[in-house]
């Protein structure tokens, strides 16, 4: 990273920047150009390993372009405001964001429920009931997070 007085490393405080997001970037490989694609998301720590989970439906590119290669990057930010410095008649943008790289696997029909109650909890604090019906037609993916690193850009000249 160039900017290394805006890189993150802390491992809780990327988590709170990911509490903070509502959509993950997924980018998968595609015959030689990224196939990228925005995407809900939960996370959860199990043993002290990061994943994320997905749902989408039951067929699609995406789920054809993990069955080839399961590597994915990851990408998610937030806190995203204007910063304007008159002074110098310039501005940017303040931002925190994580970037990382993990494999997916598809959950087993047996897991879906516990996932997609992982996946509601970044959207919905309390415990929220949701049509199981529907289960059957959903993909449910989980991410190992193999590497991350944060980064953030604020006030601060």
């Amino acid at each position: 990273m160039r900017r290394k007085d805006r890189e993150i490393t802390d491992f809780d405080e990327m988590i709170r920047i990911m509490k903070e997001c509502d959509s993950c970037v997924v980018a998968l490989n595609d015959e030689g150009f990224p196939y990228v694609v925005p995407m809900n998301f939960g996370m959860n720590i199990e043993d002290g390993q990061l994943y994320l989970y997905f749902h989408c439906a039951a067929e699609g590119r995406k789920l054809d372009l993990i069955r080839k290669d399961n590597r994915a990057t990851f990408e998610m930010d937030c806190e995203h405001n204007f910063i304007l410095y008159e002074e110098r008649m310039s501005c940017t943008m303040g931002y925190a964001s994580v970037i990382g790289h993990g494999t997916i696997e598809f959950v087993p029909e047996e897991d879906k429920f516990r996932a997609l109650k992982i996946l509601m909890n970044q959207y919905h604090a309390e415990d929220f009931e949701f049509n199981t019906k529907m289960m059957k037609v959903t993909t449910v993916l989980k991410m190992k997070v193999l590497d991350m690193t944060g980064k953030r850009r604020n006030n601060i000249h």
